[in-house]
C-alpha cells in the first residue's frame, strides 16, 4: 500500500525532474523556436519582443505590454507541465487564458512542432486585426 508519505515523494521527485527537463526545454526547444517566431513576425510588420524572465518565456506585444503570450512550469498538480498563458486587451477589457501546451506532456516529451500548434492558436487574435 502507498502511504502519504510515497506519493508526496514520488512528486516532489516528478516535479524535480520536470524541472530539469524544462530548463532545458527552455534554451533547447522553446528560446530558438519563439525567437524565430518574433523575427517572423517583426518580417510580418507584427512587432513582438521575446524576454526570458526568471524560469519562463514571454512573448510581448510592443505597443501594449500587457498583451502577451507566456510559458512556465506548473508543478502544483499532480503531473507537472508547460502551461501557456496568454492576456489580450481590447479597449478596457482584458482576456487571460491559461492551459497546458499540450496536455498530459511532460516538458521533455514536448516538441517543436507542439510548441508552434500552440503559438499559432495563441497568436491568432493578434494577426486577425
Amino acid at each position: 500500500m502507498t502511504t502519504a508519505r510515497d506519493r508526496a515523494q514520488r512528486r516532489r521527485q516528478l516535479a524535480a525532474d520536470a524541472e530539469t527537463a524544462y530548463d532545458s526545454f527552455l534554451s533547447n526547444v522553446a528560446t530558438p523556436l519563439v525567437k524565430q517566431i518574433a523575427n517572423a513576425l517583426h518580417a510580418e510588420g507584427y512587432a513582438f519582443t521575446l524576454s526570458t524572465p526568471g524560469r519562463g518565456l514571454r512573448l510581448a506585444l510592443d505597443r501594449g505590454r500587457d498583451d502577451f503570450i507566456e510559458l512556465a512550469l506548473e508543478t502544483d498538480a499532480d503531473e507537472p507541465a508547460v502551461i501557456g498563458r496568454i492576456r489580450r486587451t481590447r479597449g478596457s477589457r482584458t482576456i487571460e487564458e491559461e492551459h497546458p501546451v499540450k496536455r498530459g506532456a511532460l516538458p521533455d516529451q514536448l516538441s517543436e512542432e507542439d510548441l508552434l500548434d500552440f503559438f499559432a492558436s495563441a497568436l491568432e487574435p493578434w494577426l486577425e486585426r
